[in-house]
């Protein structure tokens, strides 16, 4: 992780900053239990919450696959987001900026370059859509006004081999950067041109903003393929991104669900009529990548296809790619238009309300997967039946484990007249998870035993003054417990989070993460005594120590003798 190429101090002030509870709210389903808050691992599947997020400590925990951090963990685990992208996401989120140097040497030599190239194609793209008539044209008939244009950074590649070429390609070093982002083809001969010509351009961003390809729209349709996208390349793998993501979690401070359309311009259409969380696969079916961040954004997601063969095998790829992500809590509609349309000209003929009215009429998944299924079978016989409980078990068997999926077995025990016992009966039996406080924690050592105080509860170190007698007892663990305490008297706002973050890299970290998430009996208000307790146990077995070495030591001087009787009869006080 490379945490330590930003201050320490900036990583303090965003996770001071930003509430644990409120970003992991604003993801999966929460509910207040005591102290903390709970709910179903978001890392694994369950059917009784074990995950527990503490406000104090602003750390989360998952007692039944381990998973625990704090925000920018989550981040990083839920949204799969590399550690820069996950502090710029909360950096976003509290309204702080990232300095540039700071984000500049987190980015290789060669990717910053590459980076470099696709915002210069970019830009001249731009440029060539501001000169083009024909281009602005295409787009004002498609009603793309100069807000979405820039919204969208949308250009027009020149018609000709060599345009962008002659513009950016100036030296071989350049040729080759243009050329490992996807912007050149070669033919037969070797020769290099413009991959993209004559095309209405429409930049793809990733997560951070950043251009890792483009788009491309012809203008007269006997022109080559009506799409002609970037190749992969080693910032763009299409089947991992969607296009307008971006732009979605630009608009949206929560995003209450996500629409898949299949063009780059049904999303730009949607956004021009205020339908602002569009966003399009590239060129691709729905992958099990795709369906993941679709639902990592959104717990609601409507897939809109044409309403043909090629648009029902479409969302059936769909259905294959969402239904082991259907978690407890998530949805998925599927919107077939009419003949002839496309999200495009429906939001055009209706305007935003209509094709909201559309959405909420979509069809359910459960309804489409069975009608599916379905659909060539007859179900009055046993046969028939059979049939469809064949074909659906192997899939139904892919849903996590949680109401969804105990509700589609009984769907398919209501079609085929198999009772949903038989169909659950090929599932692992489930028995409700044992309370985590059903069984005593493990004693812990003396010294264990203080850490773990202190990562409960980080203001017990401001009421001990050192020196700390218990620093010189050669015991596992007294170097770590001493280096918290001055940790946190040298930053006495510090929480249980913060003190996790600022041992990174450290191999401690994974053993702190442990303490942290244990739970003490007894009120907080007794902690303290609790605590001064165990240290002066530590102080008791460091004078033990001191009296063996003495005791061992043979031609002891008049001071060490003094100090041997003085601890002695400490000892017995």
């Amino acid at each position: 992780m490379p945490m330590a190429r930003i201050p320490d101090a900036f990583i303090d002030d965003l996770l001071a900053r930003t509430d644990v509870v409120e970003l992991i709210g604003s993801r999966i389903p929460i509910k207040r239990q005591g102290r903390e808050y709970s709910a179903r691992c978001p890392f694994h599947d369950e059917r009784s919450p074990s995950f527990t997020v503490s406000p104090t400590k602003q750390f989360y925990h998952c007692f039944g696959c381990g998973a625990h951090g704090t925000a920018i963990a989550f981040l990083m685990n839920y949204d799969r987001l590399e550690f820069m992208d996950a502090v710029e996401e909360l950096a976003k989120r509290v309204g702080m900026e990232i300095p540039k140097d700071t984000r500049s040497r987190n980015e290789s030599g060669e990717s910053k370059d590459l980076y470099a190239a696709l915002d210069a194609a970019a830009q001249f793209f731009q440029k060539q859509l501001a000169q083009n008539s024909t281009a602005q044209n295409y787009l004002d008939k498609r009603g793309v006004d100069a807000e979405n244009r820039a919204r969208f950074s949308i250009g027009y590649a020149p018609a000709g081999f060599n345009a962008l070429k002659d513009a950016l390609g100036t030296d071989d070093r350049r040729m080759k950067l243009l050329e490992k982002v996807g912007l050149f083809s070669k033919n037969d001969t070797g020769r290099i041109y413009d991959k993209f010509r004559d095309r209405v351009m429409f930049p793809i961003h990733d997560r951070r903003g950043r251009v890792i390809a483009f788009g491309g729209r012809v203008l007269e349709k006997e022109d080559g393929p009506k799409y002609l996208n970037s190749p992969e390349t080693p910032l763009f793998h299409k089947g991992r991104e969607l296009y307008g993501l971006w732009q979605v979690r630009q608009a949206n401070s929560k995003i209450a669900r996500l629409i898949v359309v299949e063009g780059y311009m049904d999303v730009v259409a949607l956004f021009q009529y205020g339908v602002t969380q569009a966003v399009a696969t590239l060129g691709t079916a729905t992958t099990p990548d795709h369906a993941e961040l679709l639902f990592r954004n959104a717990a609601d997601v409507y897939f809109c296809f044409d309403g043909d063969r090629a648009g029902r095998g479409a969302a059936w790829k769909a259905v294959e790619s969402i239904l082991p992500r259907m978690k407890d809590g998530r949805q998925a509609y599927f919107l077939f238009l009419p003949d002839g349309e496309d999200p495009d000209s429906i939001v055009r003929q209706e305007g935003a309300d209509g094709f909201d009215l559309r959405l909420q009429q979509a069809t359910p998944l459960s309804q489409f997967f069975f009608d599916e299924l379905s659909k060539d079978i007859a179900l009055n016989n046993m046969e028939g039946k059979a049939r469809l409980a064949e074909r659906a078990k192997p899939m139904l068997a892919k849903i996590p484990d949680g109401a969804f999926a105990d509700l589609m077995l009984q769907r398919l025990g209501e079609m085929t007249g198999l009772q949903a016992r038989a169909n659950l009966s090929q599932q692992p039996i489930l028995t409700k998870a044992p309370r985590r406080n059903s069984a005593p924690p493990p004693k812990l050592s003396l010294v264990r035993a203080a850490i773990t105080f202190l990562l409960q509860q980080p203001s017990l170190a401001l009421n001990i003054e050192p020196p700390h007698l218990f620093a010189i007892l050669r015991q596992p663990g007294i170097p770590l417990l001493c280096e918290l305490i001055a940790l946190i008297r040298e930053r006495p706002d510090i929480n249980t989070g913060l003190i996790i973050e600022s041992f990174a890299e450290r191999e401690e970290q994974a053993s702190l993460q442990k303490l942290a998430a244990q739970e003490f009996s007894g009120e907080p208000e007794h902690w303290q005594a609790e605590f001064n307790d165990a240290l002066q146990q530590l102080d008791k077995q460091t004078r033990m120590q001191r009296i063996e070495e003495l005791n061992a030591k043979t031609g002891r001087n008049f001071d060490e003798n003094n100090e041997l009787r003085e601890l002695l009869m400490a000892r017995i006080r």
